[in-house]
């Protein structure tokens, strides 16, 4: 389809179906002026050369001659050109069944896509165009994008491999360290370790990590090695809590990690492995943001700050509240964590000393 070609067949078909009709209008007007009894043409030579046998007599006929002169002329030519005109109208039911079954596809277009103007249909065959040019070209598309592919993929690869080589080289170290610290915090017989598998490259690398641990190993650990079993599977809450305290405790040396919360990390110990663990948070606490929830006193008098979770009836409601404590409200909540609901001087006095050195 063309510019304004549904605009173009309308005409045609108008001038097609009145065709008959047109030729016989032409003719008779032809013939008026050219072929009748008395053409007007002809009736107009024979007054301009009356006129030229007078004109002599008065100037205005000879003016009044020259544009008679000009009306025959001008009406000669209309005259041939009706002729012509005459001539190129055809009258041809094939045509018009060709003109009408091209208008009819054209108003079906127009009424699918629902626009007004051939314009606007060629804007939207010209736009399908480009389409189906890009599908056609989408194979060689589709072969750059997998070279970029593969050019990225070994890149990966060679990152990956790096990163793997790596992590073998400071596993020995790391695994020494956690099971060293988990010592420390009332583990002394647990034994951690990472187990490294090659897979598929992934947004990790090309290793499947998994550690592995077992809370009570005899003494000879590496004689019943094949005993751990994957953390997710057998350490508990308190076993988790304090692992992953040894494990970022040395992450966090290397990394500038978010905020670090630790749920009741204190689960299953006391005594010397409680103070301990809260070293470990003191340390970790001047790099970072600790925050713990705890029982044991030997942890909370390491914080910085205290903050007292407690329930209190409002109305027929029961509301969880949170305050910070004060220096001797820390005492006191701390010397409840020694010895009771009702601390002794000995328990007050020992949770001074825990606080304020």
């Amino acid at each position: 389809m063309q510019q304004q070609e549904l605009e173009l067949l309308d005409e045609e078909l108008k001038l097609l179906s009145n065709a008959e009709n047109i030729k016989l209008q032409l003719s008779n007007i032809y013939f008026e002026m050219q072929e009748s009894e008395q053409p007007i043409v002809q009736q107009l030579k024979s007054i301009i050369n009356k006129l030229q046998g007078i004109q002599q007599y008065h100037t205005g006929i000879e003016d009044l001659n020259k544009r008679l002169q000009s009306i025959q002329l001008e009406l000669s030519d209309i005259g041939d050109e009706l002729e012509t005109i005459n001539d190129a109208v055809q009258y041809s039911p094939e045509r018009i069944q060709i003109v009408n079954d091209r208008i009819l596809m054209g108003y079906k277009l127009l009424k699918k896509h629902q626009v007004q103007t051939t314009g606007e249909l060629l804007a939207i065959k010209d736009s399908l165009a480009e389409k189906i040019k890009d599908i056609i070209q989408i194979s060689d598309s589709i072969a750059q994008k997998q070279k970029q592919l593969d050019m990225l993929l070994t890149e990966c690869e060679k990152k990956a491999m790096l990163i793997s080589s790596n992590r073998h080289k400071i596993l020995p170290s790391f695994e020494a360290n956690v099971n060293e610290l988990l010592g420390k915090v009332g583990m002394p017989n647990a034994c951690f370790k990472v187990s490294v598998a090659v897979t598929q490259l992934y947004e990790h690398g090309i290793d499947s990590i998994d550690f592995l641990f077992n809370a009570n190993l005899p003494l000879d650990k590496k004689a019943v090695i094949e005993l751990i079993e994957p953390l997710r599977k057998v350490a508990s809450g308190g076993e988790l809590s304090r692992i992953m305290l040894c494990v970022k405790s040395l992450v966090a040396k290397k990394l500038q990690l978010p905020t670090l919360i630790f749920d009741e990390i204190d689960t299953g110990i006391s005594g010397e492995a409680a103070k301990q663990v809260g070293e470990i948070m003191k340390s970790l606490s001047t790099s970072h943001q600790v925050i713990s929830i705890t029982h044991q006193p030997q942890i909370a008098a390491k914080a910085t700050a205290h903050y007292f979770v407690y329930k209190a009836m409002q109305g027929s409601k029961i509301s969880t509240s949170i305050r910070a404590l004060g220096t001797e409200e820390r005492i006191e909540a701390i010397a409840k964590m020694l010895s009771g609901e009702k601390p002794t001087a000995a328990a007050l006095e020992n949770a001074r000393e825990m606080v304020l050195n």
